[in-house]
């Protein structure tokens, strides 16, 4: 995918959550905000703001049939994969017509018809699940592959250990994609990690490992095709570890005040839009160009939220559809 392509994903993901987190914070009486309106977002968001480079540039590369997995953070993934902003900001409002009728919400959203098998509220929960979708393609001699998006948070609990294992063991279609922002919430995550981190952990397993600079889409892009390609031909797992940066709080909510503001002021200056728009002009891409399609993108998540808006609630009966009876095995 070329790079003006690549810059529009990122636009739309970005649109995306600065509708959403505009959604979301009307009526908030928290983090010393006070009630102005209506808040449109049911339940919490976890934005990704800052981190639109590494789900650009690696999904940019996958077939509509490969499968995703993703973590509480994972609008843009969900986007990248080419799930439609309308119905998911739908799903975000809770209302009928989001790709999960309303029920899975921002942390657990999902699009089976394009392979994306969920976000996820438990933090590296997805690993497991990746891993258990694609020993299931290989079990089935299929050549579709699972990407697993998950934080550097994630590789301080069991499920990362357990996932790339049995990943590495049995020679699984997986690639690994830690979306390292450096932050765990609202702790840095070098202050409760042992060791190198996520790569030599990967390694000792084991498993090779890629480092890329995730505020770069072109260089997450060129690695991720010859990993993804890799992969798939070869069902070996590997790790691609792009280091990146949170530009908003833990939730849609927070200030993010524990963050230094030279800390953040500087990570604004090398963010992903910013860089790879500096690329486009260098490249001849006129300034009135690149500005016409922001617009353009600004405009359909407009339409996308007050879709949601106008959007039904669910019906009532619709509680009980998608619920298996585990003492049947039957589904209502």
């Amino acid at each position: 995918m070329d790079l003006l392509s690549l810059y529009e994903v990122m636009l739309r993901i970005r649109a995306f959550e600065n509708a959403a987190e505009r959604a979301s914070q009307g009526g908030v009486q928290a983090f010393g905000q006070s009630a102005t309106s209506a808040a449109y977002v049911r339940g919490p968001l976890h934005l990704s703001t800052g981190q639109e480079a590494v789900s650009a540039g690696v999904c940019a590369h996958l077939q509509k049939a490969d499968l995703l997995t993703s973590t509480h953070r994972g609008h843009g993934h969900t986007l990248g994969k080419g799930a439609d902003p309308t119905k998911m900001m739908c799903e975000l409002f809770g209302k009928a017509t989001g790709t999960n009728g309303g029920k899975g919400g921002s942390m657990h959203i999902a699009d089976f018809e394009v392979g994306m098998l969920g976000a996820n509220g438990v933090v590296g929960a997805g690993i497991t699940i990746a891993v258990g979708a694609a020993h299931a393609l290989k079990l089935q001699k299929k050549k579709q592959i699972v990407v697993c998006f998950f934080g550097d948070g994630a590789i301080n609990r069991g499920p990362f250990l357990e996932g790339l294992n049995w990943a590495q063991v049995f020679q699984l279609p997986v690639l690994f994609v830690c979306e390292d922002n450096r932050i765990s919430a609202t702790t840095v995550s070098a202050s409760v990690t042992g060791g190198d981190g996520v790569s030599s952990r990967a390694q000792s397993l084991g498993m090779a490992s890629t480092q890329v600079d995730g505020n770069d889409v072109l260089d997450v892009s060129n690695h991720a095709k010859a990993l993804i390609d890799k992969v798939r031909a070869t069902s070996q797992p590997h790790l691609l570890h792009a280091v990146t940066y949170r530009l908003k709080g833990h939730v849609s909510v927070d200030k993010a005040l524990y963050r230094p503001a030279d800390e953040l002021s500087k990570a604004w200056e090398k963010e992903p839009l910013r860089f790879a728009k500096s690329l486009l002009l260098d490249r001849g891409h006129a300034a009135t160009e690149l500005d016409a399609l922001e617009a353009q993108v600004n405009q359909q998540l407009d339409e996308a939220t007050q879709s949601a808006k106008d959007a039904p609630w669910p019906l009532a009966e619709a509680a009980f559809s998608d619920v298996a009876d585990c003492a049947e095995g039957v589904w209502f």
